[in-house]
């Protein structure tokens, strides 16, 4: 159902939820207002769900974790706000699904936290934000220190390895060459 760009106003109605088999909606550029209905989480079999561009508040229902086919999911430029339910569908959609609006949580990189909650005492009241560990650079640095001692540094250093490395080395050459030459390359 593609009702986009139609300049339809008001909420979406609450009855759209009885529509179990549909299988894609699409509400984008109209002028809705109000919450998500909760009962759009009962649609299980829906494929794709576009709610961009309006101007829809309150927070995205828990129930939308219950959409397990989901393959299009979009609900940017509204104003929501809150935490994004936790489901393996609504944490693999980009963070374009949900730019324009103020969503925190996976897979977002906004952290969702609340003024109850009380400071972890092992960190000291210090934000960790300034403190995260980019895994994939030291990943790269290990692997190189290691492949570096590893491998060339034993090549550089002891004589007996370096001589078996390049006589290894001319007697694949001399395997190559010999079999280029007989292919007539």
């Amino acid at each position: 159902m593609d009702l986009s760009v139609n300049r339809l106003k008001r909420e979406i109605p609450k009855e759209i939820g009885s529509l179990v088999g549909l299988l894609s909606l699409n509400f984008s550029g109209n002028l809705l207002t109000g919450n998500i209905p909760d009962n759009i989480g009962n649609m299980k079999l829906m494929e794709s769900l576009d709610l961009s561009m309006n101007r829809l508040n309150g927070e995205i229902p828990p129930s939308f974790s219950k959409l397990n086919f989901l393959n299009h999911f979009n609900v940017s430029y509204n104003n929501l706000t809150g935490q994004i339910p936790t489901s393996t569908q609504l944490q693999s959609f980009e963070n374009l699904s949900y730019v324009g609006n103020h969503l925190c949580g996976p897979p977002l990189t906004k952290n969702c936290t609340s003024k109850s909650i009380p400071t972890n005492g092992a960190n000291n009241g210090r934000n960790s934000e300034g403190s995260k560990v980019n895994w994939l650079y030291v990943s790269i640095i290990l692997g190189f220190v290691m492949g570096f001692w590893g491998v060339v540094a034993p090549l550089f250093f002891i004589r007996s390895w370096r001589i078996a490395y390049y006589r290894k080395l001319d007697h694949i050459c001399g395997k190559l060459y010999v079999f280029w030459a007989t292919i007539g390359m």
